[in-house]
């Protein structure tokens, strides 16, 4: 069933309420220096320094400018990014010596700080998930998950807690549903096989390939259990959108947005629109989150062909009138003001006119003035899908995951405990079935005791105090 969304047109004719500044925080995923603040040199990012070798600790350390970054956002401004809490080489190190080990590790571990998979915040604690490299890691170790205190950025869990490719962990992002207690992400599912149901569903599915019979992949809005890292598909099928970001508001719905781009002409208000006048570029989407399908609204239309005139389905909120880069962002609400959705995104698609008059790609060589890597925070009306931007990021921060401090519906709600463990150390790829040894105790995803793993699926086995997760094929 298509959800319906009416809006009034006079609703679009009221500007996006301008509410007092907020502060909000992030976890840094890149950034890029333009070489004026006479500290770095044009073109730096994510700058380290490296401190020297440990040998009581056996480990080099580094400081990194990975970690949480705290901003303001006012009505048409965006302060520097500032990392909170900070690391000062003088805590740890004095005189070309370590005078805190502890300290110089935990300053070391904001390296492990990447969210480039994706990272939520939900009650004080940080979850980040690192995609490395498909050539060179194996298929068990793709995914490191690591969970982190948001206050003091220390390192909870996951120094090597490493999950199998078939984890599908990857996401545009994951949040918190105060209306349910659950987690919720939109994940990039590999390798899926889809069923004449929804491959015959010419309302849902598009075959992209050719192929609807082969495995194919593409997003899903999914449950996942952030101590287990089980994800559980709600969405019947898969979406075949640049989905960039991923957020739900204190009333428990769920938006997400489009990479958008298209050679078109900037009106009065600074906007992109295409040929026929209408808004272009970036794509705010509503999701049903009991069916995982995107709110949409009928409109009729006619065949070119036939003239015959037949129902389809659009999304119900106009596009937002900027444009922005297919790379991961992040966006989030105030439990305070669920009507604005605040996003970190880029100016621009990375593309324009370039030096020969043609729309393609824009040069990297002229980054600093044509904002191809330009980042800003957008206000977002829901209640209208009314975009505006609030001003550019100071040296171009971008973040896996932000959140409101001290403003999040997620704060409070009793899951910190929970989620700030992992309860594997690694994933082990199993063939075929695996007899029940008596020193074990075997889980299944859902946590129920079980006497053997002769079902495919995701297994917890407890030996003592260790814990491993077996994925039985």
């Amino acid at each position: 069933m298509k959800k319906i969304y009416f809006a009034t047109l006079m609703a679009l004719l009221f500007c996006i309420p301008m509410g007092a500044q907020v502060k909000l925080k992030g976890v840094a995923e890149n950034n890029r220096y333009d070489g004026t603040d006479g500290i770095h040199e044009k073109g730096d990012q994510m700058e380290s320094e490296y401190v020297g070798w440990n040998s009581e600790i056996g480990k080099a350390i580094f400081i990194v400018e990975n970690g949480i970054y705290t901003f303001n956002v006012g009505e048409n401004s965006v302060s520097k990014p500032v990392k909170e809490p900070a690391v000062n080489k003088a805590d740890f190190y004095s005189g070309g010596k370590y005078t805190d080990n502890d300290k110089a590790i935990w300053a070391n571990n904001f390296n492990l700080m990447v969210g480039n998979s994706g990272a939520a915040y939900i009650d004080g604690i940080i979850t980040t998930v690192l995609s490395r490299d498909y050539q060179s890691t194996p298929d068990e170790e793709l995914f490191a998950v690591r969970k982190w205190d948001a206050v003091t950025g220390d390192l909870l869990t996951g120094e090597r807690d490493y999950f199998h490719v078939n984890t599908n962990l990857e996401s545009a992002g994951m949040a918190y549903n105060p209306a349910d207690g659950k987690v919720y992400g939109l994940f990039y599912l590999t390798e899926q096989a889809l069923g004449s149901d929804i491959t015959n569903d010419p309302d849902f599915f598009v075959d992209q390939d050719g192929d609807a019979t082969a495995t194919d992949a593409g997003y899903a809005i999914c449950t996942i259990d952030l101590q287990t890292m089980k994800i559980t598909p709600v969405t019947p099928g898969l979406y075949y959108r640049n989905f960039i970001t991923f957020a739900i508001n204190a009333e428990g719905r769920a938006f997400a947005l489009t990479s958008g781009g298209s050679n078109g002409v900037i009106n009065a208000d600074g906007k992109m629109e295409d040929i026929n006048g209408k808004l272009a570029g970036a794509e705010l989407c509503e999701f049903d989150l009991t069916t995982g399908l995107t709110l949409t609204t009928p409109v009729e239309a006619t065949d070119p062909e036939t003239g015959e005139t037949y129902t389809e389905y659009e999304n119900i909120y106009p596009r937002m009138g900027y444009a922005s880069q297919y790379r991961r962002q992040s966006a989030c609400f105030a439990q305070s003001n669920p009507n604005i959705m605040y996003w970190n995104g880029y100016v621009n698609s990375g593309k324009g006119i370039n030096e020969w008059g043609s729309w393609s790609s824009l040069s990297d060589k002229e980054w600093v003035t044509n904002e191809k890597y330009d980042t800003a925070i957008y206000e977002i009306d829901i209640t209208t899908g009314l975009c505006r931007r609030v001003a550019k990021v100071p040296n171009r921060w971008t973040f896996s995951c932000m959140w409101v401090d001290g403003d999040d519906a997620s704060d409070g709600c009793g899951l910190r405990d929970y989620i700030s463990n992992t309860v594997i150390t690694g994933i082990e790829d199993v063939k075929t079935n695996t007899a029940v040894n008596a020193s074990r105790q075997i889980f299944n995803a859902a946590g129920q005791q079980v006497n053997d793993m002769n079902q495919r699926g995701l297994y917890i086995i407890k030996e003592g105090t260790r814990t491993n997760k077996i994925l039985v094929k």
